[in-house]
């Protein structure tokens, strides 16, 4: 009759206690994973119904990111033109320039051509100069009424009369299809160092004199006939968006040394080359 009574009043206690003993061994042996298994199990249709968005906030969503992507493109397009016209109010021309975008360019000739968004009814002419910020970029060689070509410094067709602005010494800048062009010296032993601007030389006549294209990287003295210099562009040729175009320059008087060709053979060096410009 006691163990009756006494079970009775103490079972509940000890079946709770083994339980939760019971329980305790479980989670310590699984480090929980059944508890947290059955936890999602429980929450997991309300969480689904939670984060699934439906239709309008899927489209209310997808016309926030289409409105960032364009605020974004438009800061950046807005900073480009702030510098270019910065850059333009530096310039000393008789007429200003004409500001166009690049609107065409092909991996086959990235470093050879580029299309641009303005043509002769923006009075675009061919031999038209083209500049973006840092220098020059090339020279237009084909236009139509809304678009123009480009034929770039980078070319390996173009030919540049270029000169070391701190000294003077004067060569030929020839396009390497690249970043960097290569610097023919009429001197064997040029004065010139790494570091050393290069601008447009009075020799050319596709060009006026001091338009600024790149910076000295390197120098062989060593190389036969003539020295030459690897030049660092200051263009930033490989990613052109925005450039200006200026009038092509007046005529200027012929000199012994002139070389702006764009058709000459690349092999030859300025003594092998003729006196007088083949175009």
């Amino acid at each position: 009759m006691f163990t009756s009574r006494w079970w009775e009043r103490r079972g509940l206690q000890i079946g709770l206690l083994c339980l939760a003993v019971g329980t305790t061994i479980v989670l310590r042996q699984t480090q929980g994973a059944l508890l947290m298994e059955a936890y999602q199990g429980i929450t997991r249709p309300l969480q689904m119904l939670q984060a699934t968005p439906n239709k309008e906030e899927r489209l209310r969503d997808a016309q926030i990111l289409e409105l960032k992507t364009q605020i974004a493109e438009l800061q950046f397009q807005n900073q480009k033109l702030k510098q270019i016209v910065f850059y333009t109010e530096k310039e000393v021309t008789k007429e200003p320039p004409v500001v166009a975008r690049v609107i065409g360019r092909s991996a086959d000739n990235w470093w050879q051509q580029v299309t641009l968004n303005r043509g002769s009814s923006a009075g675009i002419q061919e031999g038209s100069i083209v500049k973006a910020e840092g220098g020059l970029v090339g020279l237009v060689d084909k236009v139509s009424a809304n678009s123009s070509r480009v034929l770039l410094v980078s070319d390996l067709k173009s030919q540049i009369g270029a000169s070391v602005s701190q000294s003077g010494a004067k060569g030929v800048l020839k396009g390497d299809g690249s970043a960097e062009a290569i610097l023919e010296f009429y001197e064997k032993v040029p004065n010139a160092k790494v570091g050393d601007a290069i601008a447009t030389s009075s020799y050319s006549q596709k060009f006026p004199a001091g338009m600024p294209i790149g910076r000295v990287k390197s120098l062989d003295f060593k190389r036969v006939p003539t020295s030459i210099a690897k030049i660092e562009l200051f263009p930033p040729i490989r990613s052109l968006d925005w450039v200006e175009i200026y009038p092509k320059p007046e005529t200027q008087l012929e000199t012994p040394e002139t070389n702006d060709s764009q058709t000459k053979p690349d092999n030859q060096s300025p003594n092998q080359q003729s006196k007088k410009p083949s175009n």
